[in-house]
């Protein structure tokens, strides 16, 4: 956890006060930005952060497209969505991401066009150790925690000023953060952010 800020229903602003913090705090050179298709966040992110790479969550994605489905071939469709994220590298998933929408969009090409748009972002974790794809694919690490806050925050009435706000929500957080184990692959990440390359999830040699 790095901060705790206020914030206007996840505007562009908000987002790009609290990038702005992070950036005048020292937080230089993030590699990956990951989250939901909250455009406030991403239109924030590229103007403070303009080298950062974007991944888009595969956890909200699915529940997007699939809200755009009967419920009768949901199973389908979710089935052929793993096939996508799940494939060993870029040119399999690519593959799984072509047949989905073939299979789709003459009849559904609202669910189609909110995979197809996409496209680019939900695919950038094959660029980055295998190792770190399970955490970085979707947002889940930090959804539980979120909803442990969500959940307290709901039923804590006259939670008093801005500021008491933040501290409990800190202190909710700090918590959870105990029970946080290390990421796969940690002792990678310095590779990454120094610039190493990966291709399908493997250190590209030098030629």
């Amino acid at each position: 956890m790095i901060t705790v800020a206020s914030g206007y229903r996840e505007s562009k602003e908000s987002w790009h006060f609290v990038l702005t913090d992070l950036k005048d705090r020292g937080l230089s050179g993030p590699v990956l930005g990951i989250g939901d298709g909250a455009l406030g966040f991403w239109g924030a992110l590229a103007e403070v952060y303009p080298d950062c790479k974007w991944q888009r969550c595969w956890v909200h994605k699915t529940a997007n497209v699939l809200d755009s489905l009967p419920k009768q071939i949901q199973g389908k469709a979710k089935s052929m969505l793993h096939d996508i994220y799940l494939s060993d590298n870029l040119k399999s998933a690519n593959k799984a991401f072509d047949l989905f929408i073939r299979t789709f969009e003459g009849k559904y090409p609202k669910a189609t066009a909110c995979l197809e748009k996409d496209r680019e972002h939900l695919l950038t974790f094959y660029t980055f150790p295998s190792h770190h794809w399970k955490h970085i694919r979707s947002t889940n690490t930090i959804e539980s925690p979120f909803a442990t806050v969500r959940l307290r925050t709901d039923k804590t009435r006259g939670q008093g000023t801005e500021k008491t706000t933040h501290m409990m929500v800190f202190k909710l957080l700090e918590q959870a953060s105990m029970r946080w184990h290390k990421l796969a692959g940690s002792n990678i990440i310095p590779m990454v952010m120094a610039g190493a390359i990966f291709e399908d999830g493997e250190l590209k040699k030098a030629a």
